[in-house]
């Protein structure tokens, strides 16, 4: 396996290793996460893609540190993820992207009259961290982030079931395998500006802004993956 696809492949599963650990209840009845070298040995991978993920989740809200004190679950976590997992390895990449034009469209409408300014900040630092990563592996993680905190901050719990089981295939070695060699640096380009299109209209208030806003990202995103499956037959 290529490199570049390896290291992906790992960081998305450190990534829902930890979210499972969370999920089952493995944490201390306070929250506290174990440290990092006692996770590092208890879920069998590298530091290096154990704290990209823990930086992740703290991007998202879904953990928080303090100096001297360690790391702590920040908020339940998603109880469809066990569904989503099971339903998300038969589902391909361009299934998954006709579903998320009927479903997070919707979520960034909603987003843009409930986000708080919170959200919002962390919104805006996501769209930093995707557009400063250095290699597909840390944008992907990036970016599933920005996503998963703009269909939280909608706060419609059905559509949010709806959106972790279209998601769960980001952790997919297939959609990383797409989804990287979509993203030429043309292209990041054009999705950070989508992004910060994007977060904008979420920041204004504007519903109808933001509904095109994302669907106008993952129309582009979508046939991108397109593109790359039609040059992959011929």
């Amino acid at each position: 396996m290529p490199p570049h696809l390896k290291n992906a492949e790992n960081a998305s599963r450190v990534l829902a290793q930890v979210r499972q650990l969370i999920e089952s209840g493995g944490v201390a009845a306070d929250g506290k996460l174990p440290t990092e070298r006692e996770l590092s040995i208890q879920l069998d991978v590298g530091r290096r893609a154990l704290r990209r993920a823990l930086d992740a989740l703290e991007a998202e809200g879904l953990i928080w540190r303090r100096q001297g004190k360690g790391t702590f679950v920040g908020e339940p976590p998603d109880p469809t993820g066990r569904l989503a997992a099971e339903i998300g390895v038969n589902a391909d990449a361009l299934s998954v992207m006709e579903a998320r034009l009927c479903i997070e469209p919707e979520l960034a409408a909603l987003c843009a009259i409930r986000a708080k300014p919170d959200d919002i900040a962390r919104m805006r630092f996501l769209v930093e961290r995707i557009d400063q990563s250095s290699d597909a592996d840390a944008a992907e993680l990036w970016d599933g982030s920005l996503h998963r905190l703009i269909a939280r901050a909608a706060g419609n719990p059905i559509l949010m079931a709806a959106f972790a089981l279209v998601d769960e295939v980001r952790s997919s070695q297939l959609w990383q395998d797409e989804r990287d060699r979509a993203r030429s640096p043309r292209l990041r380009e054009i999705y950070t500006q989508q992004h910060q299109l994007i977060v904008t209209t979420i920041a204004d208030g504007n519903a109808d802004a933001a509904r095109a806003a994302m669907r106008e990202h993952l129309t582009h995103l979508s046939r991108n993956l397109q593109a790359v499956r039609e040059t992959d037959q011929t």
